[in-house]
């Protein structure tokens, strides 16, 4: 063979080489790329869970709009957590207030005691009770007493009783401002 055949021939393996390297590149990234997107799905919707506030009864905490980035793993929940749960009408947000065994009392002029310690606090607005709920009311095993921070609007655990903490999704962990979106 010539030599200028040899040199085209070694050419023409090269590129081959240099296309299939290429492709075996484009294939390698393509996977990674899927499997960060799979990683960041589940991170994003087992892990968190980022819902917009709908309402006013958390205000001034919370406000119609605001983004609330929720941690769906929490164990164990306080007194005065912002927590995410389930109602008959979706997703709502509120102040657990009381937990298990706790004993909840309100009066007439919009005290709210819970174990006979008055529960004051930076809401500024009163505690009423509502129709739904008898006081006092001794909050049953596996359930948080939510209440919203605009007591005088908010729908509630006094209207429905005590949440179930597996209707509990999670504990607001921070909050995304709506500033004119």
């Amino acid at each position: 063979m010539a030599r200028n055949e040899v040199e085209t021939i070694a050419d023409a393996i090269a590129a081959r080489r240099m296309r299939l390297a290429t492709r075996s590149g484009y294939a390698s990234l393509l996977v990674r790329l899927i499997v960060i997107a799979a990683a960041g799905y589940l991170f994003v919707t087992e892990l968190f869970l980022i819902a917009q506030v709908g309402g006013m009864d958390m205000f001034p905490a919370l406000k119609d709009g605001d983004l609330a980035i929720v941690f769906r793993l929490q164990q164990e929940y306080a007194k005065d957590d912002v927590v995410a749960y389930e109602s008959t009408e979706g997703l709502r947000f509120g102040r657990i207030v009381a937990r298990a065994s706790d004993v909840v009392m309100m009066d007439d002029t919009g005290t709210l005691t819970v174990n006979g310690t008055v529960q004051s606090g930076e809401i500024l607005y009163p505690t009423y009770a509502l129709e739904g709920v008898e006081y006092p009311y001794r909050v049953p095993e596996g359930c948080v007493f939510v209440l919203g921070d605009y007591r005088t609007r908010a729908t509630d655990s006094r209207t429905f009783g005590a949440i179930s903490l597996d209707e509990v999704s999670g504990k607001v962990i921070t909050i995304l401002r709506r500033r004119g979106l």
